[in-house]
């Protein structure tokens, strides 16, 4: 299985929304830079089969822009095991129920992503993994996923992902 993370593209500031975080949208700027970045996922050959988002807005946004630049087919599920504040080791349980020959695109948040990844990584989270908005990194498991068996394909911030997408 190949789980592609990838933190939602450029929201709103917070000090400039007065709703609730959840509901803090993309700006029209990370709205570009994430199809930009998806042109650079195209070039690396990700194709997922499966996409899951954040319930919050701004990865639900960018979990769209992403779908719909790469052209793909797969119905966005959102995915409460992708909240900021959720225990970041949940979304192997997820990962686990999907097929063996999947590619997962997972889009979120940080700190949870890098959490997330050095579970999958290292079987717990550690300092150094971190993701810039609208960038990404692929994790490659052979069989079920289980925590500590992925294998880093690449990890990359928004500007070389758009680079490699021309």
């Amino acid at each position: 299985m190949d789980c592609v993370l990838f933190r939602h593209g450029i929201a709103v500031d917070r000090e400039d929304w007065e709703r609730d975080d959840a509901e803090r949208p993309l700006t029209p700027k990370g709205a570009a830079r994430a199809k930009e970045a998806a042109a650079g996922l195209l070039w690396l050959d990700v194709a997922p089969t499966h996409i899951l988002s954040s319930p919050y807005l701004r990865a639900r946004d960018t979990a769209e822009v992403l779908r719909d630049a790469m052209r793909l087919k797969a119905e966005i599920k959102v995915c409460a095991e992708l909240r900021p504040e959720a225990p970041p080791e949940k979304l192997l349980g997820v990962l686990a129920a999907m097929p063996e020959k999947a590619c997962v695109l997972c889009v979120g948040h940080e700190p949870h992503l890098g959490e997330a990844a050095g579970v999958m990584l290292f079987g717990k989270p550690v300092a150094g993994l971190f993701l810039k908005k609208a960038g990404g990194g692929l994790i490659r498991f052979e069989g079920v996923p289980k925590a500590g068996r992925g294998q880093l394909a690449w990890w990359l911030g928004p500007g070389p992902l758009r680079r490699l997408g021309g």
